[in-house]
């Protein structure tokens, strides 16, 4: 190779251009000087329109950052997609094969990102939050693209031209894998926007990107970075236009309950003393900065340290009021036969409903073998409720769920959708039903209110 030539190669999530002609900076703003490396360097995101800049203007080069390849899978998969799956990798292939697609839970998010690998015909990388999506994407990926697929993360690097890994890995490991996927899909994919996780897109010199999830809006706003990380939104539908017809029927009541006297009386003096801290020191609550100006102020001194205790007092009482747990036994009742999920916001709620009525808890520190475990006896009936606090808010696929009772929860709309998602995937002819349990009088009206702000619940 003539050492004058023009090449491309892969470092530590950048491109390297070397005999670049001159000022071809000028062409490509995207590359900067390196002086040190003594050559021009971009993100490896860029790599698609660098290469499409070459082939246009017919500037001689040598590609040495390409290590994927083009692979063979399968076109038909023994049924016909949905409107609405074949609709939207119809509008990512002709966006370029890169976007975003915002599906809800239950309406097959995976076989449509399935669908859009098979045409991509390229070695694939799925990036996935948990280590249980990661599992279950490889079950899936095997099933469909009949290839073996491999997993990364919780200690396990099984690379693969097809492989699905955790998005704590995928950041982490770029130098690994980011030249050799020409296609990454990113599941849940309002992680992506994250500090960290972003640079997995950055990082990454596949031409061919897919963000799916049901719930792209952050509470940081971040969502809109999704367009330059992957692509653009090419499609989008809601639950209420495929409930009924691709998902189940479904109803949502809020129900309000009464603290007892007891609990009243030291709900108000907890929040009193936590609402007398913040205004004294002219801290906005409902500002996007109000949480952190309170922690701030909150460790500077000793009645900032109160304060803080009041607040959590407060809300503990919230979470765990009598008037709750008696209504959560009222539904049981109701509902016997019909598979329910308890909702919480924290975990010592969750190991109290299971105490008191003798139902599984599952939180994040339950072990994988006991989780697949529940959720075995979940489906087939054996055990008909669970209590979990955030583990099931996103991908664990429980279709046998109808019934969803939510004690206490973030006011992100995010949070309360995706758990709607989770008792909405068609099974039968089952109508699914959110009960959502509120403290009258209490700040969760406020947070009730933040959440319901969707359009699932118009």
């Amino acid at each position: 190779m003539d050492e004058t030539e023009f090449t491309i190669t892969f470092n530590s999530g950048t491109l390297e251009l070397r005999g670049a002609p001159g000022g071809f900076s000028r062409l490509f703003p995207q590359a900067v000087n390196d002086p040190r490396a003594r050559c021009l360097r971009c993100a490896a995101i860029h790599y698609r329109s660098l290469v499409s800049l070459l082939h246009k203007d017919g500037i001689a080069h040598a590609d040495l950052a390409r290590k994927y390849d083009k692979l063979e899978f399968p076109k038909a998969f023994g049924r016909e997609p949905f409107p609405h799956q074949a609709q939207s990798v119809d509008a990512w292939w002709k966006a370029g094969g890169r976007g975003v697609v915002v599906l809800p839970t239950g309406t097959g998010k995976t076989f449509t990102a399935i669908l859009a690998i098979s045409r991509a015909g390229r070695s694939t990388l799925v990036v996935a939050p948990t280590l249980e999506l990661v599992s279950q994407w490889r079950v899936e990926l095997e099933r469909l693209l009949e290839t073996e697929v491999g997993t990364v993360g919780g200690g396990e690097r099984d690379w693969k031209p097809v492989t699905a890994i955790t998005y704590d890995s995928a950041h982490l490991l770029i130098d690994r894998w980011g030249p050799r996927y020409g296609m990454v899909v990113f599941d849940e994919a309002h992680h992506l926007p994250g500090a960290a996780y972003r640079q997995s897109a950055t990082g990454s010199i596949a031409p061919f990107r897919l963000a799916i999830t049901a719930t792209p809006e952050r509470t940081d706003g971040g969502e809109h970075l999704l367009n330059s990380l992957v692509g653009p939104l090419v499609y989008r539908r809601e639950i209420s236009e495929l409930a009924g017809e691709y998902l189940a029927e479904y109803v949502t009541k809020r129900i309000w309950v009464e603290l007892n006297p007891v609990e009243r009386e030291r709900h108000d003096k907890a929040r009193e003393t936590y609402r007398d801290f913040v205004t004294s020191r002219g801290i906005d609550t409902g500002s996007p900065s109000g949480w952190r100006d309170f922690i701030t102020a909150a460790a500077r001194e000793p009645e900032g340290r109160e304060a803080f205790k009041a607040y959590r007092e407060q809300r503990r009482i919230v979470q765990r009021a009598e008037a709750k747990l008696q209504k959560l036994e009222e539904l049981m009742r109701q509902h016997a036969g019909e598979r329910m999920l308890v909702f919480t916001s924290d975990n010592a709620t969750v190991y109290d409903i299971s105490r008191r009525f003798l139902v599984p808890a599952l939180t994040h520190r339950t072990r994988p073998a006991e989780r697949r475990e529940w959720l075995r006896a979940f489906h087939s009936g054996e055990l008909p409720v669970i209590a979990t606090s955030r583990v099931l808010n996103e991908g664990v696929d429980v279709p046998a769920a109808s019934i969803g009772v939510v004690l206490s929860g973030s006011g992100t709309p995010r949070e309360h959708v995706q758990r709607l998602g989770r008792i909405l995937r068609r099974s039968g002819d089952k109508q699914a039903r959110l009960f959502e349990l509120v403290v009258r009088d209490s700040g969760e009206a406020a947070v009730s209110k933040r959440r319901r702000d969707h359009d699932a619940y118009r």
